[in-house]
């Protein structure tokens, strides 16, 4: 079964800077997608970042040069560093993955096939 778990999140000023991960128990294709969702109250789930392994990213235009996606020496493990944090930034995160996957890093939700638990980043002003 596999599983995706992350970590990181809480609370954290405006301007301020969080980092998630998100570690696959089940890692077995070299051809994969994986990025970070988000979704505020009463809002949908939105794409932020992703990455494929064709090393292409893909950002949603509110985070771009603020937030960078990245993975660890073990392509099973991928991050995301958010910085100069604002207030609309504050929603659940989530992890997501899927595998095999040909092509360029995409941010459309129904690519995914597995997800993380979701960890809570709260921005305050």
């Amino acid at each position: 079964q596999v599983k995706l778990v992350q970590s990181g999140g809480g609370s954290v000023q405006t301007g301020g800077s969080r980092r998630l991960s998100c570690v696959t128990s089940v890692f077995t294709d070299n051809s994969y997608l994986m990025g970070w969702f988000r979704q505020a109250p009463g809002k949908e789930r939105e794409g932020v970042a992703s990455i494929a392994s064709d090393g292409s990213t893909n950002y949603v235009d509110s985070v771009k040069g603020r937030f960078t996606i990245s993975q660890g020496d073990s392509k099973n493990e991928v991050y995301l560093e958010m910085n100069r944090l604002k207030p609309e930034d504050t929603a659940m995160y989530y992890c997501a993955a899927v595998w095999p996957w040909i092509g360029y890093a995409s941010l459309h939700k129904a690519n995914f096939h597995y997800w993380g638990q979701g960890t809570q980043v709260t921005v305050s002003s």
